[in-house]
C-alpha cells in the first residue's frame, strides 16, 4: 500500500488547521457536504479510491482521529469504590402483617406517595430490604454504606439498620466487621454506624459544593449482595419532594440505580460524594432509571449530631403551614405566591407565644426569603433549639417583624384526628350558600361539630367548593379573615370579598382534627 503523503508542509493544509479548533462543529458539517457532492460528481476517470486518498480528505482522517474522545470513570471508581461498603443486618422476630409478604416492612406510612409510588433499595425476594421473612423467624435485611473517616464511621440509611440486632460489613477487599450503630435518624433516613478492627480505613469525602444541573455523578454500591458495582448517569433535578415528610430535598439522578444500594454514595467526577442514595421511582419494583439521594449538606449536618450524641435536635416554632397557592395569594392581596402560610398556631408553642396568628404568612427567616412551606421547614429544622430567629410576617395586610426562641421539635406527633365529626347525627340540613354550591349549618347544631364556625352539611359535587375539597362535616371558622357562626356570616364575607374585587375568598377549614387554609373562586354576578 502507497504511504500517504507528508501534507503538514503545505499552507493549504497550515490554513486550515489554524481555523479548525475554532470552527471545527460547522467545518465539520461542511466536510460531509463536500463529500456528498464529490460522490455525485464521479467521472469515468476518478474511482473512488483516489478520491478518499486525496490530500483533502487524508486531511480529514487525521483530523478526526485527533478529536477528543469521551472520557470513561475508570480512574475515580478506583480512587472511591475501596470506600463503599455492603451493609448486612439480621432482625429477630419480624412479623408479617400479611401471608403475601408485600411491603409488611416498608419504612413509610401507609397509602402516602413514598409506600406507594417509590421503593426502597432491598434484597431482591419478598419484602423489600429483607429475606428469609415469616412469623417469629430471624430475618435479613442487605444495604451500602461508605466510610467517611479511616478509624470506621461510616453512613447508611436509616431503613437499612433500623431495628437491626446484628449489623456486619464487607469491605470491597472481602473482609468482614461488626458495626455497632451509634445513631440514626427517621426524618431524613440516615444512620451512622461504626467499624472497629482498624484505623486506616480508605473513605469518602462528603462534596461541599452542590452538584449543578447536568453533572455526572456515579452510584457505587452493592446490589443484591453480589459485590460492588458502578452505574453512571447525570443530575436532573434538585429540591426533589417525592412525599416522605417535610424535610424531603433529594437530589433526583438519571442513573440505572439498582434495589441493594440503599445508603450507598452518589460520587461527583471529583470523587466526593454529592449524596447518599436512598429511593429509587419503581412501578414496577426495578429500576427505571430515576433515583433519589440525600445530598451531601444535609448528610454533614446530621452525621454531625448523630456522632455527637447519637440524635437529632431540630429547631421548632410550633405552627402548622401550608404552601401560599396563587389563589391564597389573591384572597391576601400579595402579588406573588410565596412564603408559609400559617393554618394554626399550635398552643403554648414557640409561634403562639410570640403572637403568630392563623392566617399570618412567614416570608423570611433572619433576611433569608421563604419560599414555601418545605424550605421554611427545612430552614427551622436545621437550626439548633434554643436559637433566636427573626421572622419576617404578613399579618392581616401588614408586614411584621417577630423575634422568637426556637423550642425542640418533638419526637412524636401530637395531633390526632377528630373522628367525631359525623354531620348526620342530629344535624339539619342546613342553609345553602349561593355561588359556592354548599348548604352549612351552625356548628353549635350538630353533634360531634364543636360550638366555633359552621359545618358543611352538603356540597354539591360540580361546585367550586367541590373542587377545593370541601365535604360534609368540614368546619368553616372563618371567612375573608373574619370567624362565622352562621350562613348569614358566610354570605357576608362572600359579598364583601366581591365589593373589593378579589376574585376568590379565604376561609379556613377544619377537617380531621387538622386547620387549613382554602381559597374558593367567587362566582361573579
Amino acid at each position: 500500500m502507497t504511504d500517504r503523503p507528508d501534507l503538514s508542509n503545505l499552507p493549504s493544509y497550515r490554513q486550515t488547521r489554524s481555523v479548525f479548533s475554532a470552527r471545527k462543529f460547522a467545518l465539520m458539517a461542511s466536510v460531509v457536504a463536500g463529500l456528498g457532492a464529490a460522490v455525485y460528481g464521479f467521472s469515468p476517470s476518478t474511482s473512488p479510491a483516489d478520491l478518499f486518498s486525496s490530500p483533502a480528505h487524508a486531511q480529514v482522517n487525521n483530523e478526526v482521529r485527533k478529536v477528543e474522545r469521551p472520557i470513561g470513570f475508570a480512574d475515580i471508581v478506583e480512587r472511591v469504590k475501596p470506600s463503599v461498603i455492603s451493609v448486612k443486618v439480621n432482625i429477630k422476630e419480624k412479623t408479617a402483617s400479611n401471608d403475601d409478604g408485600d411491603d409488611a416492612q416498608s419504612p413509610f406510612q401507609p397509602g402516602s406517595p413514598m409506600e406507594r409510588f417509590f421503593r426502597r433499595f432491598g434484597g431482591p425476594d419478598g419484602i423489600p430490604g429483607l429475606k428469609g421473612g415469616g412469623r417469629g423467624r430471624v430475618v435479613q435485611g442487605q444495604g451500602s454504606g461508605f466510610f467517611i473517616s479511616a478509624d470506621g464511621f461510616a453512613v447508611t440509611n436509616n431503613h437499612v439498620v433500623d431495628g437491626a440486632d446484628k449489623v456486619e460489613v464487607t469491605t470491597d477487599d472481602g473482609k468482614t466487621y461488626t458495626a455497632k450503630v451509634i445513631g440514626t435518624d427517621q426524618r431524613t433516613d440516615l444512620a451512622l454506624i461504626k467499624v472497629e478492627g482498624s484505623s486506616t480505613f480508605p473513605f469518602a469525602k462528603l462534596a461541599d459544593s452542590k452538584p449543578r444541573i447536568g453533572d455526572w455523578v456515579l452510584a457505587v454500591g452493592n446490589p443484591f449482595g453480589l459485590g460492588g458495582t458502578v452505574t453512571a448517569g447525570i443530575v436532573s433535578a434538585s429540591g426533589r419532594d417525592i412525599g416522605n415528610g417535610p424535610y424531603d430535598d433529594f437530589i433526583q439522578i438519571d442513573a440505572p440505580v439498582n434495589k441493594g444500594n440503599s445508603g450507598g454514595p452518589a460520587f461527583d467526577t471529583n470523587g466526593e460524594v454529592m449524596g447518599v442514595n436512598t429511593a429509587i421511582y419503581s412501578p414496577s419494583g426495578g429500576s427505571v432509571g430515576i433515583a433519589f439521594s440525600i445530598p451531601a449538606s444535609t448528610v454533614k449536618s446530621v452525621v454531625a449530631q448523630l456522632k455527637d450524641k447519637g440524635s437529632v435536635s431540630r429547631g421548632w416554632i410550633g405552627v402548622q403551614i401550608q404552601p401560599v397557592t396563587s389563589d391564597i395569594a389573591d384572597s391576601l392581596g400579595m402579588k406573588k405566591a410565596e412564603g408559609a402560610l400559617v393554618a394554626e398556631p399550635q398552643a403554648n408553642g414557640p409561634a403562639a407565644k410570640a403572637g403568630i396568628e392563623s392566617g399570618d404568612v412567614i416570608t423570611s427567616v433572619n433576611g433569608e426569603s421563604v419560599k414555601d412551606a418545605r424550605e421554611l421547614a427545612r430552614t427551622i429544622g436545621g437550626m439548633a433549639p434554643g436559637a433566636t430567629v427573626k421572622l419576617n410576617v404578613l399579618h392581616k395586610g401588614q408586614d411584621k417583624v417577630i423575634n422568637l426562641t426556637l423550642g425542640q421539635l418533638p419526637n412524636t406527633v401530637e395531633a390526632k384526628a377528630d373522628t367525631d365529626t359525623d354531620s348526620g347525627k342530629g344535624a339539619n340540613k342546613g342553609t345553602d350558600v349561593p355561588k359556592l354550591g354548599m348548604t352549612v349549618a351552625p356548628a353549635n347544631s350538630v353533634a360531634g361539630a364543636g360550638k366555633e364556625g359552621v359545618v358543611v352539611t352538603q356540597v354539591d359535587p360540580k361546585s367550586a367548593a367541590a373542587e377545593r375539597g370541601f365535604k360534609e362535616g368540614d368546619v368553616i371558622l372563618e371567612v375573608g379573615g373574619k370567624s362565622v357562626a352562621t350562613a348569614g356570616e358566610v354570605r357576608d364575607a362572600i359579598s364583601t370579598a366581591r365589593t373589593d374585587n378579589k376574585n376568590s375568598v379565604l376561609m379556613r377549614v377544619k377537617s380531621g382534627g387538622q386547620s387549613r387554609f382554602v381559597a374558593v373562586p367567587i362566582a361573579k354576578g
